[in-house]
This record gives structure tokens, C-alpha cells and sequence, in this order.
């Protein structure tokens, strides 16, 4: 746990110090129809806010150093990868005609959030990352299955209140799950050459 807070502590030192010091104007992503059918919900919030908790279980349940420091790497990669395009290619959120002030959950993060972070969803990526390692963890010990739902189901909803929020569009949830599946399947084929070199 205290790693995890000192990854995140780091992480988010990084993060504001790009989204306060960016190089160009950040591009506005653009909706799709999914993004309109989605409504504004202030109870996404509470789903948003738990990723936070949510991260912190696969490293917690790491079997050995091995496996915590495998989860290190990735959620670092993911992390490194984002805020990179984030300097590159700053993106944001359209101004959507909400009045936040109807939603009290939601207006702080509103109002302080500077953009130019929308693409990828670095929210999803960690969620949909946090998932393939439950997920994997929870098959290795022969968990219940319904184990597997509440961790799949977590993930979706953290995924969902993205959109809920306004905090992400569609595009940015595919790129941020892209990103978590391609820092996973690297995962999983370094581990093989691992196992296969031994």
C-alpha cells in the first residue's frame, strides 16, 4: 500500500506539472453517439474516485516481489506513455452545455480540472490494467466465480463513470483501454521468455 501511494503521490506530481505547462492548445476530441446516450450522473463519482482504492488490490495480493514489481512496471509504462502524449498531443473534453452546479459531486472536479489530458483515458487504462492482473491473480487461487464479476464488474463501472462524469469521451476510453491491453500482452510475453529462459 505504501508503494502504491508513493507511485500515485509521484505519478500526479508529473501529471500536473504537464496539464499546467503545456506546449501547444490542446485538440478537442470528438462525440460519438454513445457519448450523448451516456447521461451526466453526480453517483459516478463514487465509482470515478474508487479506481484509486481499486489499483491498490493487485498490488496488495502480488504473490512476491516478482509479480509487485510486474505491476510496477506496467502501471509505470502506462503512466510514461500517457503523460507523454499528453506533452505531445495535449487533448481535452468538449465544453458540454451542463450546469454543474446541479451536480455538487461533480463541480470541484470540474472546475479543477485544466484539460489536455482526455486522450488516452489514463482513468481507464489503470482500471482496465487493474482487471487483467485480478483477474489473473484471482484464476491462480481458484477464487469463486463470483470473484471474477465483482472485479469485472468494478472495472466496467470505473470505465462507464468516465463517460458519466464527462471526464472522457468514447475515444478516450478505447485509447486508454488499447493502452492497457497492449502494456498487459507485453507483460504476459515477457513473462513466457522469462519462463522459457529458466
Amino acid at each position: 500500500m505504501i508503494g502504491t501511494t508513493l507511485g500515485i503521490s509521484g505519478f500526479f506530481f508529473l501529471y500536473f506539472w504537464v496539464m499546467h505547462n503545456p506546449p501547444s492548445t490542446p485538440t478537442v476530441m470528438p462525440l460519438t453517439p454513445l457519448d450523448h446516450w451516456v447521461d451526466v450522473s453526480d453517483d459516478a463519482m463514487l465509482l470515478y474516485g474508487s479506481l484509486w482504492f481499486y489499483i491498490s488490490l493487485a498490488p496488495a495480493f502480488a504473490k512476491d516481489k516478482a509479480e509487485l514489481w510486474a505491476c510496477a512496471r506496467g502501471a509505470a509504462t502506462m503512466a510514461a506513455v500517457g503523460l507523454a502524449v499528453f506533452w505531445f498531443f495535449p487533448t481535452t473534453v468538449p465544453v458540454f452545455a451542463v450546469d454543474w452546479s446541479q451536480y455538487p459531486a461533480l463541480q470541484f472536479l470540474k472546475a479543477t480540472d485544466v484539460g489536455g489530458n482526455a486522450f488516452p483515458s489514463l482513468h481507464v487504462a489503470f482500471a482496465v490494467f487493474t482487471a487483467m492482473l485480478m483477474g489473473r491473480q484471482l484464476r491462480s487461487v481458484d477464487a469463486p466465480a463470483w470473484t471474477q464479476w465483482v472485479n469485472l464488474l468494478w472495472a466496467f463501472g470505473i470505465v462507464y463513470s468516465t463517460l458519466a462524469t464527462r471526464q472522457h469521451v468514447l475515444l478516450d476510453v478505447v485509447g486508454g483501454t488499447l493502452l492497457a491491453v497492449l502494456v498487459g500482452w507485453a507483460r504476459t510475453k515477457r513473462k513466457r521468455l522469462v519462463l522459457a529462459e529458466a
